[in-house]
């Protein structure tokens, strides 16, 4: 039952907090919640030790800085930030928060460039032009959803995290 958690719960609210970004541009604080709640309950059905705990939490506390001095920029949303740490609070301080971060900046800048020449350069068919969601991810006065960034590059690393490794050696 607990692989089946590991397979489920990070995926599954990783996946929706990328896809609520590109339909709403808003990742719900309640997505950031449950991801902090999960890691907590599948950490102590799965009897993780007490230093992995402080592992992960340093994970989530070396992210959320940057995070916040990025939204107090206006440089990222405040969805993003609690997102991104959470995700964070996943891995861990790791190897693989590294490798979550550089990805989260590559995807971010491929998406960014993407929304911008869209933005610029295409003029949206009648059929998109009445998809409320499309109208506003083309809209120049809109921000970029990079929840779309950092869910990819979330779900890209979890199968190199302690945690999918617990699902392969069958616990």
């Amino acid at each position: 039952m607990l692989e089946a958690a590991l397979l489920v719960v990070y995926p599954m609210l990783v996946a929706f907090g990328g896809a609520s970004d590109l339909l709403t541009m808003t990742i719900r604080n309640r997505v950031s919640i449950l991801l902090i709640m999960g890691f907590v309950l599948l950490s102590l059905a799965s009897g993780l030790p007490l230093a992995a705990w402080g592992t992960h939490a340093l994970g989530a506390l070396v992210v959320f800085p940057v995070c916040f001095l990025f939204w107090t920029l206006g440089w990222m949303g405040g969805g993003d930030a609690k997102f991104l740490t959470a995700i964070a609070l996943w891995i861990g301080f790791t190897p693989e928060l590294a490798g979550f971060v550089l990805l989260v900046s590559v995807y971010g800048m491929f998406l960014t460039m993407g929304l911008l020449y869209m933005r610029t350069n295409v003029v949206l068919p009648n059929p998109l032009a009445r998809q409320e969601w499309i109208v506003r991810l083309h809209d120049r006065k809109s921000g970029i959803p990079y929840g779309i960034a950092i869910a990819i590059a979330g779900l890209q690393i979890y199968p190199m995290t302690a945690w999918f490794q617990m699902i392969g050696s069958g616990l």
